[in-house]
């Protein structure tokens, strides 16, 4: 644990030693706390600040990807899901879930995941994701390692949550939990902003981060004893994606490229998902918002869209890839937000308009840290059905629709 004068040093390097301003009135467990949070932020995310270094000021040259159909899954679908069991059977296989969130948008002040989507049953969204991986075990008569990454606000409640819930039916021996780490949130001109006097205003560091905060918490050291190759990562949002799906792990060893996304034909030309592609002759991902009209409307040789396949956050990354890649540094992603901070007056503000920036990395550009990425095309009624909004589009009204359709109670 770092003291007094070695936070000092720290933050001074960096211009920001506003953040002890109310050290000397704090009591011991404050200080304490405090020292905590100085000690592990990661405040080199500042460097982003300078637009010339902001990640999402430079992309290179994009061109579409192919991917293997759902035609072609299906006539290779025995050969791929044995290549995948025999995997899973042989303990190559773990699962990373992303619940860092809480249910916000859904008008719910809990970790996502622990929303009831259930009508006249309950059924809760960790539930569904237990749900549908306990068909995999089922099917390969093997349990799969399942690392959940929970946020600093979050954890104690997802932690609990599935303790009470008895892990669904999952056997707890084979789940472990981990905190994604934090970045700090700054103000316009770049000072770190406080939520009081003793905590600094600090949020996850996106989706991104998922790996880092699992070798920060101690645990790459586990999955490699497990001889574990594979890792699917994957969201808490879509109700219905199935996950360590052998068919998808077995074509992706079968390819042997480094890595492989699921992905879904897009519903319309201007469906705001974001496109798998490849950039600068590299795989990666494409948002809506920076695809050109052109892009978004050219078609191939049979008529289709060219950019044709938007991601689900479903993907299969190699240990031993996501391991070199670690040591290199992830781009910076720097998002206005309405954050509320502490003022000079020691007041608690909530702002109505934005006020600052977070800093946030993401797994796509994990993606794009890959030399090979295999598009894996799944049928979108049935492994796509996001709960982002209340209602509307991708919310808990239209994936309940889905659910219901999949033959699921709710």
């Amino acid at each position: 644990m770092i003291d007094r004068d070695k936070a000092f040093r720290i933050l001074s390097d960096i211009g920001q030693e506003h953040i002890l301003k109310y050290y000397d009135e704090l009591d011991n467990d404050e200080k304490k706390d405090l020292l905590d949070q100085i000690e592990i932020t990661d405040f080199s995310v500042l460097e982003n600040l300078d637009s010339e270094k902001n990640s999402d000021s430079l992309r290179g040259t994009f061109e579409p990807l192919g991917a293997v159909t759902i035609k072609d899954i299906a006539s290779e679908s025995s050969r791929y899901t044995k290549i995948g069991t025999d995997a899973i059977k042989n303990g190559k296989v773990a699962a990373v879930l992303l619940a860092g969130g809480q249910g916000t948008r859904l008008g719910f002040d809990k970790p996502k995941g622990m929303f009831n989507i259930g009508v006249d049953e309950e059924l809760y969204i960790f539930q569904c994701l237990i749900n549908n991986l306990m068909d995999v075990v089922r099917l390969a008569g093997a349990w799969v390692p399942l690392y959940i990454m929970t946020s600093e606000k979050n954890n104690k409640e997802t932690v609990d949550f599935f303790k009470e819930k008895n892990y669904f039916g999952y056997d707890p021996s084979y789940v472990r939990f981990f905190i994604q780490d934090m970045a700090p949130s700054v103000d316009m001109s770049g000072k770190v902003l406080m939520e009081s006097r003793s905590k600094i205003s600090l949020s996850p560091n996106g989706n991104g981060g998922w790996f880092s905060s699992l070798v920060r918490a101690g645990l790459l050291d586990e999955i490699k004893e497990k001889g574990v190759e594979w890792i699917n990562v994957f969201a808490v949002d879509n109700v219905l994606q199935r996950i360590a799906d052998p068919g998808f792990v077995g074509a992706v060893i079968d390819s042997g490229l480094q890595s492989g996304g699921k992905v879904v034909s897009k519903a319309s030309p201007d469906e705001r998902v974001g496109v798998l592609c490849l950039e600068d002759g590299r795989p990666s991902i494409v948002e809506y918002y920076e695809m050109t009209e052109e892009m978004r409307t050219l078609v191939d040789d049979n008529g289709e869209l060219a950019y044709k396949y938007g991601v689900i956050l479903n993907y299969l990354f190699s240990v031993e890839k996501l391991e070199e890649i670690c040591d290199r540094k992830m781009p910076v992603h720097v998002v206005e937000k309405k954050i509320p901070y502490m003022d000079d007056n020691g007041n608690l503000i909530k702002p109505e308009s934005p006020n600052g920036h977070k800093f946030e990395t993401l797994v796509l550009d994990m993606v794009h840290m890959q030399d090979s990425c295999l598009a894996y095309e799944v049928v979108r009624e049935k492994e796509f059905a996001p709960v982002k909004n209340a209602v509307g589009v991708d919310s808990v009204e239209s994936a309940r629709e889905l659910l219901k359709a999949n033959g699921i109670k709710i």
